[in-house]
């Protein structure tokens, strides 16, 4: 498995904490960068050759990429044909969720098992503002190794998508 990973100025320290671990996962990381802070840097220019990767190699990579509120980095995937990107803003925000039964969701990472079983999701957009580094990690573990479920209704909705 490839991951290609992109930030700009805002998550360009998580992102830098963040390849060794995703290495130690035996993975192969592709680095679309930066390669230096820069604060004047655009998220569309670094985003966009992540997301293109992902988008060429779908069945044998996944994305990351990092922003200070993962939003518009999320937006510019989304724009790839094929991408599929999900938005994960931390225990903080996520221990709210409604699980699939209606219940209060007591998994803060359950969002990222959903949208990985159902939707495909094969990029991960992080707002660094608001994960630790830590919980970067657990995000990026669950996101990897969460399969899709390959059920004819979520291909089907899948198809769907990539037909707008």
């Amino acid at each position: 498995m490839k991951i290609h990973i992109a930030s700009d100025h805002a998550g360009f320290e998580l992102k830098q904490k963040l390849v060794p671990f995703i290495k130690g996962l035996g993975l192969e990381v592709v680095d679309h960068g930066p390669v230096k802070f820069d604060p004047e840097d655009d998220y569309p220019d670094l985003m966009k050759p992540a997301a293109i990767a992902v988008a060429s190699d779908p069945v044998n990579s996944k994305g990351v990429v990092i922003g200070g509120s993962g939003f518009g980095e999320a937006m510019v995937v989304n724009k790839i044909a094929g991408i599929r990107a999900v938005n994960f803003y931390g225990p903080k925000i996520t221990t709210q969720a409604v699980d699939i039964t209606g219940r209060l969701s007591s998994d803060p990472y359950e969002i990222l098992r959903l949208a990985r079983e159902h939707n495909n999701a094969n990029v991960l957009a992080m707002g660094s503002r608001f994960v630790t580094e830590e919980e970067a990690k657990e995000a990026i573990r669950i996101f990897i190794e969460t399969p899709f479920l390959n059920e004819e209704r979520h291909v089907r909705r899948i198809k769907k998508i990539d037909q707008i």
